[in-house]
């Protein structure tokens, strides 16, 4: 047992001499017992014997030989008014002093990570490493912090989640927070965007775009980002916010951090292996909270890496500098791999010459009776795009398989969109990753890409449902995987309002109804649908603004096949009621008016029509709810309007 122990010292030994010596000089001074008077033999087995455990930043417990080690020469130095405090450093060169003063016009830009609308106050640190105006900067962190309140989007952006009762969370970031400052000493700047958050492959990152509101403050300067991987041995320091940790012994804590926690502090160290595969190794001290630390290096002047976890007793870890500087140009990196493993995260665009064979939408696919587009109200209609393959017969339609598109070039979404539904030749395809386009046919500045759906209360919704155009009269399996694959364009979604998820349900459900009831009786079905754009529409930072209620107008054969059947569906909280009872002066009906959850309505396709200026071509005539004595109690000049509580109460 006894050469085990020799053994694993010496290991330790060659890993870490600093710190062994060090260990050593306390023994001889006493300023700790010999080892031989405070651990039994096996004690010492056990503890060189057990297997690391993955810690957050956590330092070893007291009575164990690496945490002795440890515990002596690498004090976490308080900073105070942006100045670090400092104590003897007996494992340091002797100018370590002025080594740390010329890194003290870093400390104020390294802040604490706190949370908005979250059980935990804080979870970590952040540092400032692109400042881009007196008012807005990017900040660096770990994505594990962030991802405390955020979640990661398909473009590698990240998205604050909402909490359980329904609140959207946040972060912003304080870059105080020393000991002893006051409340009102606070530096708080407002977490705008997450630029990037890493998945769980990549190195351990998220970039967080800052924004200090009200102008009082004014952005601290971004920490320089050394050009190079860090030297063995390189002197370096950890700045950040070590909190209490419960998995170390208090009585340790308490000595070594003076019960102080929470607070920014400055822990020098080496590096004890240089960045290998973007992660490098050293030996500062530090807890639950450095997450996301800034790593300094004393011997050149900037940053050498990311501190973002370690290994019980042996080490801490960090993203390397130069992998830092590629994620801010855009290329991610996941740690293990080589360099021409680096990805570009640029959104894909398909060549307008993709689009050569796309028919589009079909005005006479139900052959008893022509379904026309209907005609858009003047003021949409002149915002249309119009595609680079235009076509006399619309030249606004950008024509994909089985369905088309009518995009407004002003709002960069669709007014309008139109699909064939073909039951009898439906294609069951698994849904896979999803993968947005562009459309090569229109200039991409004309589309609302990613920026629109950054937000979490933000869903993508597509208006041509994914299944609706899956489908070939030959049993194409191509046609209908590219039909498929064509309602993945952004020119196809529309940003929808999380608050609509209650009343999405049964309008998910009546899509599904109607996809079902043509798979089921082999019927065909023209499908129109649209947002219902308003001015007092919620705007989003990117700029475009959220619609809060959708339609769609339903077209088949009647039960004869002779002749057409149309039928009207409204996604609402009823502002589209509302401001036909408001047309109509129907003061009695609007002083009850109440604005409710979101739910789906059958509407009367005349009512649609008034409401939205849309012209359907006279699809009214075809319309169950034509007639006001449809409903019981109905007056003359009241919308005529059914909720729907389930699929089998549509009048399809």
């Amino acid at each position: 047992m006894i050469d085990t122990i020799q053994q694993t010292f010496n290991e330790f030994s060659e890993r870490n001499p600093h710190m062994v010596q060090a260990a050593l000089r306390a023994v001889e001074k006493g300023k700790i017992p010999k080892l031989a008077g405070t651990l039994s033999v096996d004690k010492v087995a056990e503890t060189l014997k057990k297997p690391a455990v993955s810690l957050e930043n956590n330092f070893p417990v007291a009575g164990d030989l690496e945490a002795i080690v440890r515990l002596i020469g690498r004090p976490p130095l308080l900073v105070q008014g942006d100045a670090v405090v400092q104590e003897p450093l007996e494992d340091f060169p002797a100018d370590i002093g002025a080594r740390i003063r010329a890194t003290e016009k870093w400390l104020p830009s390294v802040g604490r990570v706190e949370f908005i609308n979250h059980d935990m106050r804080w979870g970590g640190t952040g540092w400032v490493v692109r400042r881009i105006s007196d008012a807005e900067a990017i900040v660096v962190t770990n994505r594990h912090v962030a991802k405390i309140v955020a979640r990661r989007a398909e473009n590698g952006a990240g998205l604050f989640m909402r909490s359980p009762a329904g609140i959207l969370m946040g972060m912003t970031v304080d870059f105080n927070e020393e000991a002893g400052a006051r409340p009102q000493d606070s530096r708080d700047v407002r977490v705008t965007k997450i630029k990037y958050l890493a998945d769980d492959i990549a190195a351990d990152v998220a970039l967080l775009m800052v924004t200090a509101d009200g102008g009082a403050l004014r952005m601290p300067a971004a920490i320089n980002l050394l050009e190079r991987d860090a030297r063995d041995k390189e002197l370096i320091a950890l700045v950040g916010y070590p909190a209490y940790d419960s998995r170390n012994d208090a009585a340790a804590m308490s000595r070594y951090f003076r019960d102080m926690y929470d607070v920014k502090r400055f822990a020098p160290g080496y590096i004890i292996k240089p960045a290998v595969n973007a992660v490098l190794s050293h030996d500062a001290t530090s807890l639950g909270g450095n997450s996301g630390s800034v790593l300094l290096s004393l011997e050149e002047d900037g940053a050498i890496g990311l501190h973002f976890a370690g290994l019980y007793g042996r080490y801490n870890s960090a993203v390397s500098a130069p992998t830092l500087e590629k994620l801010l140009n855009g290329r991610i990196v996941v740690p293990g791999s080589s360099a021409g493993d680096e990805t570009n995260a640029n959104e894909a665009v398909s060549a307008a010459s993709s689009f050569s064979d796309r028919t589009g939408y079909n005005p006479g696919f139900l052959e008893k009776g022509t379904v026309a587009w209907p005609r858009l109200p003047e003021d949409l209609q002149a915002e249309l795009a119009t595609p680079s393959d235009t076509q006399p017969a619309n030249p606004h339609e950008l024509r994909y398989t089985h369905f088309g598109v009518l995009l407004s070039a002003v709002k960069k979404l669709p007014v309008l969109t139109a699909v064939n539904i073909d039951g009898k030749s439906s294609v069951r395809i698994k849904r896979g990753k999803d993968k947005w386009s562009f459309d090569g046919r229109i200039p991409k500045d004309q589309q609302m890409g990613d920026p629109a759906y950054i937000d979490a209360s933000i869903d993508r919704g597509h208006m041509v449902r994914r299944e609706d155009p899956n489908w070939s009269s030959e049993s194409n399996e191509a046609e209908s995987q590219q039909a498929n694959n064509d309602t993945f364009h952004f020119t196809n979604c529309a940003p929808q309002h999380s608050s609509l998820n209650q009343g999405k349900a049964l309008w998910q459900g009546l899509e599904n109804y109607i996809l079902d009831s043509s798979r089921t009786h082999g019927f065909r079905a023209c499908v129109f649908s649209a947002p219902v754009y308003r001015d007092d529409d919620p705007k989003l930072d990117a700029g475009v603004k959220v619609p809060l209620e959708f339609w769609k107008v339903v077209v088949t054969l009647n039960e004869t096949g002779q002749s057409l059947h149309a039928t009207a569906y409204l996604l609402s909280q009823g502002q589209l009621i509302r401001d036909l009872l408001e047309k109509r002066n129907r003061t009695e009906a609007i002083e009850g008016f109440v604005l409710g959850a979101y739910r789906t309505f059958q509407i009367s396709i005349s009512d649609l029509a008034e409401a939205t200026g849309f012209d359907f071509n006279g699809l009214e005539a075809y319309d169950p709810l034509r007639k006001a004595g449809t409903q019981e109690g109905v007056e003359p000049g009241q919308p005529i309007l059914v909720p729907v509580y389930t699929p089998e109460e549509l009048v399809l």
